[in-house]
């Protein structure tokens, strides 16, 4: 096992240690970007919001002056979690995995309490930090074993196994998933 990936899960397991602790030195991305964070991290590979570059992100009134960017073989070496929701499109349980959203934020040196996150139509839910590490979010890359298109559920999915908590899995599943930004792109880390 590399020890990045041991430092990584040892962190992303344990909600008391700080996310900036064990963050590594940012490269840049070297496939097309899948997730941008911006916000409060200390680990960045990019630079400011380029608004002819980024335009689906200027449309969407962001701005930042630097940002951590992964591509999809970049997230996929994370360590990943699988986690098996009932979801609410068919009302049956699928098998997601990926990286835990702690293991991302700590990827970026991700210092804040709060985060939002934004899907390509631009639905943006906020959620603490506190409660994605509670109901242990992931970074969806794989839906039942497939990596997940553009155009569907993907390319990535920020999504908790809703069933395993007995507050969210009282309630409607169609009612459980309202912090789950499909087709996530962006997360802005906030104070």
């Amino acid at each position: 096992m590399k020890k990045r990936h041991f430092l990584g899960a040892l962190a992303a397991g344990s909600a008391s240690l700080p996310l900036a602790g064990l963050a590594q030195p940012a490269k840049a991305s070297t496939g097309p970007v899948l997730l941008t964070v911006t916000g409060r991290i200390s680990q960045a590979n990019r630079g400011p919001l380029d608004p002819v570059l980024d335009q689906m992100m200027a449309k969407q009134k962001l701005a930042f002056d630097k940002a951590r960017t992964f591509d999809f073989a970049e997230l996929a070496g994370l360590p990943a979690v699988t986690i098996e929701p009932t979801l609410e499109y068919d009302q049956k349980r699928h098998v997601l995995a990926g990286p835990l959203l702690a293991t991302v934020l700590q990827a970026c040196g991700a210092t804040g309490s709060k985060l939002a996150m934004r899907a390509i139509d631009g639905y943006a839910p906020a959620i603490s930090l506190a409660d994605a590490q509670r109901y242990r979010f992931i970074v969806a890359t794989h839906l039942d074993g497939r990596p997940m298109p553009l155009g569907g559920l993907g390319p990535l999915w920020a999504i908790y196994e809703a069933d395993k908590f007995p507050e969210m899995a009282a309630k409607p599943v169609d009612q459980r998933f309202a912090l789950c930004p499909w087709g996530l792109y962006h997360i802005d880390v906030q104070a």
